[in-house]
């Protein structure tokens, strides 16, 4: 083994740090385009061999695609959300509603229970917005609002283990709500959240919880309904 293996390693590991930075932080969001290769090797001033192995590095591990003649793409913004969106890509939707709802009940739950005040400022805010969207008419901004909400929900539990595989299964989430939601917003397809966000701030925990798993009874923020037998 060469003895300077050690130190390009080193190297490699601080660009895929310094990459995987402006992933989590935002600065590149996912869906976003980053850098080209020579513009990375400008702004990092390392050689373009240890910037494409932090590339694929990421690439490998989920947070970046690849796509040849057309760049690079943030498609997650962490490993394990990488990993849960291949696991989990063509899942039975019903089950991907059943978790979806099993997180958010107890999101919910947690949340009555620990919320702060600027917890709810933001919870509140997000609701206008997500009621906002929806008289927009524009099914993706509305999808977008909704999980924004829901997220915010689970934050309010102050689990940061909970939290965090809620927001690492983000993009299965916005995938399911897309499917259900469809490419137009109908008004029977409504969904009322405030009485889940009024729970939450009286400190009701089961109602809070029963709010936000009442998805899977309507059409619009869950599982369709199965259709009548016979």
């Amino acid at each position: 083994m060469p003895l300077n293996s050690p130190q390009r390693s080193a190297l490699a590991d601080q660009v895929i740090d310094a990459l995987r930075s402006q992933i989590t932080s935002g600065d590149w969001p996912v869906g976003s385009r980053i850098p080209t290769e020579p513009e990375l090797v400008e702004q990092l001033g390392v050689a373009r061999n240890t910037v494409r192995e932090a590339v694929r590095a990421l690439a490998h591990n989920g947070l970046l695609d690849i796509r040849q003649g057309s760049g690079t793409y943030v498609v997650a913004t962490s490993e394990l959300a990488g990993v849960m969106q291949r696991r989990f890509a063509g899942a039975d939707l019903g089950h991907v509603a059943e978790l979806r709802t099993a997180l958010e009940t107890s999101g919910a739950r947690l949340a009555a229970r620990r919320r702060t005040e600027a917890d709810m400022a933001q919870l509140e805010s997000l609701l206008a917005r997500r009621e906002a969207a929806w008289e927009s008419g524009d099914a993706e901004r509305f999808v977008e609002a909704d999980v924004s909400l829901h997220l915010a929900v689970v934050a309010a539990s102050h689990n940061d283990v909970l939290t965090a595989v809620y927001s690492d299964l983000g993009h299965v989430l916005r995938d399911f709500l897309r499917s259900d939601v469809g490419e137009e917003l109908r008004p029977e397809d409504h969904m009322d959240h405030a009485r889940m966000v009024r729970a939450i701030r009286d400190g009701d925990a089961e109602a809070a919880a029963r709010e936000a798993g009442s998805h899977t009874r309507q059409r619009g923020c869950g599982v369709r309904p199965p259709a009548p037998a016979g």
